[in-house]
Order: C-alpha cells, then structure tokens, then sequence
C-alpha cells in the first residue's frame, strides 16, 4: 500500500505535469492562431487556382501536348506524398494519416500497382522506417514553417517522377482542416491533373490569352501543382496545432481530475492514520487503569 510520502509525491508530480500541458496547450494555440490566418488567407486562392486551371485545361483540344494533363494508358505505378508532423503529443491526429495511408497502399497493391512514398513530416518517416513499402525521399521541418519555396522543391519532383515514366499517378495524403475539433484525413489526385467538364460535364469558359494558351498552359500547369503542395502543407500545419492545442487541454483536464483524486486518497490515508493512533493511545490508556 503507497505510503502518505508516495501519495504526496505523486501529487506534486501530476502538479508539475499539469503546468507543462498547460504551457504547451497556450504554446499551440498561439501558434494556431497564426498559421489559421495564414491559411486563410492563401485558402480562396488555391481554390480559385484550381478551378481556373481545371476549366483552362478543358479547352485544350489536344492534351497530349501537355504531360501533365495526359493521363498513362495503363497504371502500373503511383506516387503518394504523405504530410505528417513531425512531433507528436497531437492526439490521434498522425496515427489517422499514417493509417490512412496504408489504406490506400494497400487497396491499390490489391489491384495490382505499386506504392512508393514521399514522405514530408518526421512521424512519416519513422513509421514506414520500418514497414515493407518503398520509400523514394523523405523531408522534414516543412511544418515548422510553411514557406513556397519547400512546396516547390516537392512539386518538382513530382513532377520529374510523372513525366519521366517513374510514377504514372501522383496522389498526396495531407489532413484536410476543417474545424478546430476535426481535421480528417483527405486523399487528393495531384498528377495527371483533371480538367472541369472531365467529371462533372460542365461547359468551359471561353478566354482570351495573351501570350497564346500554350504558352499560358506551359507555364501555369506547373504552378498548380506547387500550389496544391502548398495548400495541403498549411492545412496540414493548421491541423497539428489545433490536434495538439486539444490534445494538451485534455491533459490538463485529466491531470487536475487525477489530482482531485489523489487528493482525497491522501486525505482518506491521513485520517485513517489518525484514526489508528488514537486508538493505540486509548487502548493504552485503558490498559494502564486495569
């Protein structure tokens, strides 16, 4: 049985945890509070990239003379790039991405195409460190701060793997934010990229270019899939710090519930010690009068 020492102890011990959880809880929610605006701020934009791009490239009367709209006759191989964090007392907020992920590689090793990952997050890295899948590249510290220059580093070589043969689609598996209490998981096909109508039967816009629409298409189609990089890169960052801000305010929670707890198991021993040394000193005093 824990003496009245280790009760109290434990006590201060969970004190301490508790202002450490608390500390980070305020540390991430500071943090949140800026790459929220940051995302915000860059969100309309993608959207409207994505949409542009998507009815640009559906004018294009030949798509075969764009690599990037031109979808591989037959899939053998696909890209997956895989945005994690790279720390963790986020809650459950890797372990969904990293079981999503091998959701996915395992459906598409199921219909017989090959999985090789680009990793982007240190949580990533070290869990398929360890499994039998193929990894092409790791990166870390890209959440820390998103900047454009990383996104464009791993679109390039996204793009270098699509059209040089090495990948014949490219997906990438970020956490889509969508509140402060839920980011979920989101699979999103980067390459080859689809034009709007492809799914939807919608009608294209008509533009007027200048310089010419294959010199606009040339130049464009790249930057779409460096924005999408970047794109899923801030939801990604926005989500960890929301996961951890919550994850740590439970913590807290909890500590001062165990400190309750523990309080009252101290209180109960201290009472019951008394209890037994005042009996020892009434039975002693009845012992001396007989």
């Amino acid at each position: 049985m824990a003496t009245l020492r280790d009760i109290k102890r434990k006590i201060e011990a969970v004190r301490k945890t508790s202002q450490i959880t608390k500390a980070m809880n305020m540390v991430a929610a500071s943090k949140l509070r800026g790459a929220q605006q940051n995302m915000e701020k860059f969100h309309p934009y993608a959207l409207k990239f994505r949409e542009f791009i998507g009815r640009l490239a559906a004018g294009v009367e030949d798509a075969s003379e764009y690599a990037l709209l031109t979808p591989k006759e037959e899939v053998k191989t696909v890209e997956l790039l895989l945005v994690t964090a790279d720390r963790g007392l986020c809650g459950s907020f890797n372990t969904n991405l990293l079981t999503a992920a091998e959701r996915f590689i395992k459906g598409r090793n199921a219909e017989g195409i090959e999985v090789s990952l680009i990793n982007a997050g240190r949580k990533a890295r070290d869990y398929f460190r360890r499994r039998p899948v193929k990894v092409r590249d790791s990166y870390t510290g890209l959440l820390n701060k998103v900047v454009y220059e990383d996104a464009r580093r791993l679109g390039s070589e996204l793009i270098e793997l699509f059209e040089t043969g090495g990948a014949d689609e490219v997906y990438i598996l970020y956490s889509h934010f969508i509140n402060i209490a839920k980011q979920q998981p989101s699979v999103v096909r980067l390459l080859p990229i689809f034009a709007a109508g492809q799914q939807d039967g919608e009608k294209a816009f008509e533009y007027l270019f200048e310089p010419s629409h294959q010199a606009l298409l040339t130049d464009l189609l790249p930057n779409y899939v460096y924005v999408q990089v970047l794109e899923s890169l801030y939801q990604t960052s926005v989500g960890e710090h929301a996961a951890r801000m919550a994850a740590m305010e439970n913590a807290t929670s909890n500590c001062k519930e165990l400190v309750r707890t523990l309080t009252l198991t101290y209180n109960k021993a201290r009472q019951a010690g008394i209890t037994k040394e005042l009996m020892d000193i009434v039975g002693g005093a009845e012992a001396l009068k007989k």
